[in-house]
């Protein structure tokens, strides 16, 4: 399986790192506009010319916006999505990730809970039980999220905050 990441800055690196670690992918490179990194085998606009069967894409944007646009735009081709979980964080089983998203080292996503496409699960940050993250969420570093949230799209729950319980139901 090959993984093309569009973005070489620095989300895309890290998400490069992440996807190395999970023993999933055979080829690991980006397309970049600006980049002039050794992996980098192309533009970001040419996407549609490295599709194939055995390739996933990930748009490593910071910019929730951008990030939801690239994956409605990689969808809209029919290029699958990379989930890329690292091994050290804990997913429950009864929980469900979308397609798109990144969950990185000691992050936890308890029962129960739904995270929707193109979500960044930053290191350390953790969502309680039955919570529903909506397209383009990203929760940095240390962030909380208390059971049963329902966070809007694109929110951003920054370092070391706590959504408190039921904030946005």
């Amino acid at each position: 399986m090959r993984l093309i990441i569009l973005g070489a800055g620095g989300h895309g690196k890290v998400v490069a790192d992440l996807a190395k670690q999970t023993g999933k992918y055979k080829e690991i490179c980006f397309l970049d506009d600006n980049s002039q990194e050794a992996e980098v085998i192309g533009k970001c606009s040419q996407y549609l010319e490295f599709q194939s069967a055995d390739t996933e894409m990930y748009p490593a944007f910071g910019n929730n916006t951008v990030r939801i646009q690239w994956e409605n735009k990689l969808l809209e081709a029919g290029i699958s999505l990379a989930k890329i979980i690292h091994p050290l964080a804990y997913v429950s089983p009864l929980a469900e990730v979308a397609s798109g998203c990144v969950i990185m080292p000691y992050a936890v996503v308890n029962t129960g809970t739904k995270i929707k496409k193109a979500c960044i699960i930053n290191i350390g940050a953790m969502v309680d039980h039955d919570c529903i993250l909506e397209e383009g969420c990203h929760l940095a570093p240390g962030a909380i999220v208390k059971g049963e949230n329902h966070l809007p799209e694109e929110m951003k729950v920054d370092s070391g905050e706590v959504v408190p319980l039921q904030y946005y139901n």
